[in-house]
């Protein structure tokens, strides 16, 4: 493929096409010969199982998004070696999931059902919402109820009127959950969601409140730490962080109740010897927060470098190396020439370049710019 240091062409999907249901003959050569008619290829790559098995679905990446939508006119739906194939624009995983999850659906998941609960009762319960093509409780080896189970319509609008009208609903004193059933990765995109939600709510609720203490001895616990901190007012929670085997990481959080009593706690704790050690102590950020403010300290450390037509091509000689012949540039480093020869010094280091000779005029030790290779 093209070497592209430049990332965001290839981030933004611009002519990026997705092609499925590939025959398993079909190796990488063949799906670029195939979309090479439509324009200029950037990448071309099939997926392939650990065996190097291809699994029928591949990418390829246009120079341009007309010729994309060419190769998605023209070859989305034909026969590839007897298999229809679907050729589309390609949408990262990000959005599928989105998209996924405001699709309708047939497929209904039930739990917090009672032990007696049968298909039949299921069956009965959800048949007054439409046609059912299945109703079943799942059950272990021995045949107990697991407690909940699965029903699935014919019209995906019976399904939602379904889950509407009985989720929540009390059978047998027991509350039923009824919603969508959904993939194990849909699953976990929701619960991840639902937890970086309470995360941000609970760091906006104790902004400023929280402090992050480090270089915590290892003999501190939880009930030391909240006994240095509670002088300074009411600590809501206090926790010295620990690896898996229970060993103090050195560091540890401090709620406070307001923001008041943190601030004088930071202002007289910061910097105190405790068991030998002075502590760190800090305003807690969230990881997402702390990153976006060392990355904006790194911006404005970094140089600026001076552009190489700008830069002066006054030639000047290293000091200490007189008869060598070479000139460098002025603000760049000198070049890796020992001064003088020994400890291995190769003299020849330019054919015709004499030791404590004159200097040649037109050798110039060429610029590398950061980011080029040699």
């Amino acid at each position: 493929m093209y070497s592209n240091r430049d990332p965001s062409l290839r981030k933004s999907g611009a002519g990026n096409i997705f092609i499925k249901n590939l025959d398993k003959g079909i190796d990488q050569k063949a799906l670029h010969d195939t979309f090479s008619a439509f324009g200029n290829i950037l990448s071309c790559k099939l997926a392939t199982d650990s065996s190097s098995q291809s699994k029928g679905y591949g990418f390829v990446q246009f120079d341009n998004e007309e010729s994309a939508q060419k190769a998605i006119e023209k070859l989305n739906g034909m026969l590839l070696n007897d298999k229809q194939v679907y050729v589309g624009p390609f949408v990262r995983k990000q959005e599928r999931d989105t998209s996924t999850s405001k699709t309708k659906f047939n497929n209904v998941y039930i739990k917090n059902l009672s032990e007696s609960t049968t298909d039949e009762d299921l069956n009965k319960t959800f048949g007054e919402f439409g046609p059912i093509t299945s109703a079943v409780v799942m059950r272990d080896a021995d045949g107990k109820s697991k407690g909940f189970g699965f029903i699935n319509f014919e019209n995906a609008d019976d399904a939602a009127r379904a889950v509407e009208s009985l989720n929540g609903k009390k059978f047998d004193d027991k509350e039923w959950f009824v919603g969508k059933a959904q993939k194990k990765s849909e699953r976990e995109a929701e619960l991840k969601h639902r937890f970086e939600q309470t995360m941000k709510e609970a760091a906006d609720k104790f902004q400023g409140a929280n402090l992050y203490v480090k270089n915590l001895d290892d003999s501190i616990s939880d009930e030391k730490l909240k006994e240095l901190f509670s002088q300074y007012g009411t600590i809501t929670s206090c926790k010295v962080m620990r690896d898996p085997t229970g060993i103090s990481k050195g560091s540890g959080f401090v709620a406070f109740s307001t923001p008041e009593e943190a601030s004088r706690a930071l202002a007289e704790m910061n910097g105190k010897m405790v068991v030998n050690k002075p502590l760190y102590v800090a305003q807690a950020q969230r990881k997402e927060d702390r990153r976006a403010r060392l990355q904006a300290q790194f911006s404005q450390m970094r140089p600026l470098t001076m552009a190489p037509s700008v830069a002066p091509r006054m030639p000047m000689y290293p000091p200490g190396g007189p008869g060598l012949g070479q000139q460098i540039f002025y603000g760049q480093a000198p070049p890796i020439f020992p001064p003088q020869p020994g400890f291995g010094y190769q003299q020849q280091l330019v054919p015709g370049m004499r030791p404590g000779g004159a200097p040649m005029p037109n050798f110039f030790v060429p610029m590398v710019q950061q980011g080029q290779q040699g």
